[in-house]
């Protein structure tokens, strides 16, 4: 039986405990490492083109064998601020198809990913692709929709299907093995979407608290039943004020949160200005740890696959809040576990 590319990768991980190395094509190549390659020496497949690795991941787990991936965004980088270089401009009008995330998260390549004069023939906006209702529009945004779609597991699957559309009309013959891997990726992350509400479950309810540098897990906070706090709004070129960010000091010195959070792609800096706060109000505040917002982990890493990233986001949040997470995260959960939905993680509370 065909497994999409998540598949393998979840059972190289569960047999190894280590980097997916065996594994051809995990993680993300980005055009920044394969940009000199020549196009006409790439797979005799798609060419595709992704704009984060979030993206790419799940083009990846769909398109199989059938095409290559590049992912213009790699480890770190900030999807707010990037600008294309001239070699991204002609990997997008060389491509087959694009893919990208829409809702205005690649910020100054909207003009090139609205068609370039109409010379991309096919780009498709993956998050633009859910049904309105299923989008956040805080109150600060204005009629800005919340991008990052991604931090709801379930939401992120539902881009699947303009996924599957978007190959079958490049490549008809292949139609019918990406409907196939599709399939089989919304299975994996239904599993991965188990994990996450499970470990959330098991935080204490008043520790349900998420602080970190911008706004970017609202929909995880809607999805997981988390209350979440960006320091920063919607996108990382806004500004911190001084008013929300003594708020936020008063907020965690007065409920007694345990841990705040620093991202992958986001300057900490004002992280660590609450922490300080905090200390001045004899409260002890500390850095839960590193979160994957905008951008996965490095290639070749569990964390550069989108379940790893999702992965090490929960088991992270659930550890620093007082969770029960099992030492392997989501690949022990789920090979304890399996496909079906067992409970609890297990796994001692966080404290």
């Amino acid at each position: 039986m065909q497994m999409s590319s998540i598949t393998v990768r979840l059972m190289s991980f569960a047999a190894l405990g280590l980097a997916i190395s065996v594994f051809q094509g995990c993680g993300e190549r980005t055009a920044e490492t394969a940009s000199e390659a020549k196009i006409e020496d790439s797979s005799p497949g798609l060419e595709i083109v992704s704009t984060t690795g979030m993206i790419g991941d799940l083009v990846r787990g769909v398109v199989g064998d059938r095409g290559d991936v590049v992912v213009l965004m790699g480890e770190g980088v900030d999807p707010h601020l990037f600008s294309p270089t001239a070699s991204h401009v002609r990997r997008l009008l060389a491509a087959d198809v694009v893919f990208h995330n829409g809702l205005m998260l690649e910020g100054r390549m909207g003009t090139v990913l609205g068609g370039e004069g109409g010379r991309i023939e096919r780009s498709i906006a993956v998050a633009e692709t859910l049904p309105e209702s299923r989008l956040l529009h805080p109150d600060d945004a204005g009629t800005h929709a919340d991008p990052h779609v991604w931090m709801d597991v379930t939401a992120w699957s539902s881009t699947i299907e303009s996924i599957v559309r978007g190959l079958c009309e490049a490549d008809p013959e292949g139609c019918d093995t990406f409907k196939a891997n599709g399939r089989l990726l919304r299975d994996e992350l239904a599993s991965l979407d188990r994990y996450a509400r499970s470990v959330v479950d098991s935080i204490p309810q008043d520790r349900r608290v998420l602080v970190t540098a911008h706004d970017a897990f609202g929909y995880f906070g809607r999805a997981y039943g988390v209350e979440v706090h960006g320091i920063q709004g919607l996108s990382t070129e806004s500004e911190a004020g001084l008013a929300d960010m003594n708020r936020l000091v008063r907020m965690l010195a007065d409920r007694g949160i345990p841990a705040i959070f620093v991202e992958s792609s986001v300057s900490e800096k004002n992280v660590l200005a609450l922490v300080e706060g905090a200390a001045s109000l004899d409260h002890d505040v500390v850095v839960g740890g590193e979160l994957y917002s905008d951008a996965m982990g490095a290639p070749e890493t569990w964390e550069g696959t989108y379940p790893g990233m999702i992965d090490h986001n929960v088991s992270t949040i659930g550890r620093a809040l007082g969770g029960r997470v099992p030492e392997g995260g989501y690949r022990e959960w789920r090979e304890s576990n399996g496909s079906e939905d067992a409970g609890d993680p297990p796994g001692e509370a966080a404290g």
